[in-house]
């Protein structure tokens, strides 16, 4: 998460899996939250300086990015799940 520290990171990446949560109408814990938050921001941060060569800063632009991050993991685990 470009330009946050680590509790930062850990603050926005657990409010942005609690809104991915939300919008998914999935249920995971605190720290299932925060992994996808975080994850999510990673993954979504990578994908967009890769296409664009930049990325949203700040924590809206991260809560944002780790929103849309943590959506897209918890639909690719859905679809995992109901292929095996």
């Amino acid at each position: 998460m470009q330009g946050l520290g680590w509790i930062a990171a850990i603050i926005v990446g657990a409010i942005a899996g609690w809104i991915a949560e939300k919008l998914m109408k999935s249920d995971h814990g605190l720290l299932m939250n925060i992994i996808l938050g975080i994850l999510g921001a990673l993954i979504m941060n990578f994908i967009l300086v890769t296409l664009l060569g930049a990325t949203l800063g700040g924590w809206i632009g991260q809560l944002v990015v780790g929103v849309i991050g943590a959506c897209i993991l918890i639909a690719l685990g859905r679809m995992l799940r109901r292929k095996t």
